[in-house]
């Protein structure tokens, strides 16, 4: 009997260790690259880092070139925001710790207010920035 308890105690690890085998990957160092993002005729690709938190926007002023396809990476550092830029349909909510990622062609020239649509405390309504577009 005790030599069938030692078989399937046995049997049991082999099993178990099939399956944790099964579940895990090496990493080679390898890195994958993004493909080209198309862009707009006569624009460029501008991408920016934005920090959203204390009711304000960082950078608060974004200068591009109009034609140009504006890449933002939004970043909450302390409680949920909102980003919007109505004149080029852009709204997105903004959670705390979480990047988000906006993308539009800038294809009118001129200064332009976004702001944070999310109720976020006493500063919420002077949570704005403006995007200014040349051309």
């Amino acid at each position: 009997m005790r030599s069938f308890a030692v078989k399937g105690l046995l049997l049991s690890a082999v099993i178990l260790a099939v399956l944790v085998s099964g579940c895990t990957t090496q990493t080679t160092g390898t890195t994958t690259t993004p493909s080209a993002t198309t862009v707009s005729a006569g624009g460029e690709l501008k991408e920016f880092d934005m920090m959203a938190s204390n009711w304000q926007f960082d950078p608060s002023t974004i200068t591009v070139d109009k034609g140009d396809t504006v890449r933002l990476r939004i970043t909450s550092t302390d409680v949920k925001h909102g980003f919007a830029l109505p004149d080029f349909n852009v709204s997105k909510d903004l959670n705390p710790g979480e990047t988000v990622t906006v993308e539009f062609v800038a294809d009118k020239a001129g200064e332009f207010t976004f702001f944070c649509n999310v109720f976020c405390g006493e500063g919420h309504s002077g949570m704005k920035g403006k995007l200014v577009v040349v051309g």
